[in-house]
């Protein structure tokens, strides 16, 4: 079978749908979060001139050195 995309607007659609679900007539797969490594790889890919993970640490880092403390 296909894959299709289904957007909840019922939180008892929700309940249908696992219930469906234990019945094995579908299976439910959670969507994956993006890491913040997944999202930096997709970036670099997009551009010819990105940043490597290295140079983006030393950014953060010195970013959050001029920060005030608590």
């Amino acid at each position: 079978m296909e894959p299709i995309r289904v957007e909840i607007l019922n939180p008892k659609a929700l309940q249908l749908l696992q219930n469906l679900a234990d019945l094995n007539l579908i299976s439910i797969e959670k969507k994956k979060q993006n890491t913040f490594t997944d999202v930096v790889k997709n970036l670099r890919s997009k551009s010819a001139s990105a940043p490597s993970l290295e140079d983006i640490t030393k950014e953060v880092k010195l970013v959050r050195s001029k920060l005030p403390r608590k």
